[in-house]
This record gives C-alpha cells, sequence and structure tokens, in this order.
C-alpha cells in the first residue's frame, strides 16, 4: 500500500477540521440518577439528555455502570467500558439510539389505544391480508 501524500493527509486534516466545526460534539458526559438520564454537554453550550433504557447496550445496565460513561476523543461519541458500549452523538442528537435494527425493534413496541384498536379489527377479518406474488 502506498504511502500518503501530502496532498492526501491536507486533505483529510481540513475534513476532520470542518466536521469538527460543523459537527455536534460532547465537552462532558455524565449519568444522573435523579432524572435517569444521561446528560450530553456539548462544546456549542447545548445541553442533550436521553433516558438509557432507550439506548442499544443501555437497557439493562445498572447505575454504577450508567456513570462509568467516558467521552470518546474529539466528542464524537460516548462509551461505557463495562458495558462494551458506543454511541454517536450526532446520532442522538438525531434520535438514533442504536443501529438499524435496534430503532426498528423498539419502533414496533409502539403502543396505543389506534394501534390496539387496529390489531382488533384486523384480528376480527381473519388477520393481516396475505402477500401477493
Amino acid at each position: 500500500m502506498a504511502e500518503p501524500t501530502d496532498d492526501q493527509i491536507n486533505t483529510a486534516l481540513a475534513r476532520g477540521e470542518a466536521a469538527r466545526l460543523a459537527e455536534p460534539r460532547a465537552a462532558s458526559a455524565r449519568y444522573d440518577r435523579h432524572l435517569d438520564r444521561v446528560i450530553v454537554d456539548l462544546t456549542n453550550g447545548c445541553t442533550f439528555a436521553f433516558p438509557p433504557r432507550l439506548a442499544q447496550g443501555l437497557e439493562t445496565a445498572t447505575e454504577d455502570e450508567l456513570a462509568q460513561v467516558e467521552v470518546l476523543g474529539t466528542g464524537s461519541g460516548l462509551h461505557w467500558e463495562a458495558l462494551d458500549a458506543d454511541l454517536s452523538v450526532p446520532g442522538l442528537l438525531a434520535g438514533l439510539l442504536g443501529t438499524a435494527s435496534h430503532m426498528a425493534r423498539r419502533a414496533g413496541r409502539a403502543t396505543s389505544v389506534a394501534k390496539a384498536a387496529a390489531a382488533r379489527a384486523n384480528g376480527a377479518k381473519g388477520g393481516r391480508p396475505r402477500r401477493s406474488a
């Protein structure tokens, strides 16, 4: 494999600096036991909080494990060593609390009066219609 050129290195450094300035980054993170929230202070002065039970890898964590949160490198991620869990700060701010499959499973758990009524109505008709080929 060829060594990167000075131009390639300078381009990569410029991309990294642009991302650092444009993307949200964590300055610090902590777990608040009273609120049951992971609280992330961003470098732009904003603060973001989320319930850990919604995030992939944190669902069953103890308070002591949650308290061991670390900010990764330049603030682009959060890490829990004991849980082997990592979350992206830009992803968290976009409402992504895990991988696509984790988010799909969470969405399928949503319940409401309307959803329950629709399920009962479908059941009375014989269930969900079969797909036609």
